[in-house]
């Protein structure tokens, strides 16, 4: 499985998913928005994404932190 995690610093949010990521040991690639892409490429890429963390496994857009717990929730990647 291929997670990439799309971030912003000091964003409580994406500390959250990287946590749940951790705890669940899961491996993930992190770009930091303005560091490691452009807030402008960012934008080209995800049109639609206003807000951090975004989330991509499989290269399907699953979007913030809620989203993903439930997508790892539903796919038995994590028990509740």
């Amino acid at each position: 499985m291929d997670i990439v995690i799309y971030t912003t610093p000091g964003c409580y949010y994406c500390e959250q998913i990287k946590e749940l990521c951790r705890r669940a040991d899961i491996e993930y690639t992190q770009y930091v928005v303005r560091k490691d892409i452009s807030r402008e490429d960012f934008v080209k890429k995800f049109p639609d994404v206003d807000t951090y963390p975004h989330v991509v496994i499989d290269g399907v857009d699953i979007g913030g932190l809620t989203d993903t717990a439930k997508y790892f929730v539903e796919n038995k990647i994590i028990n509740v």
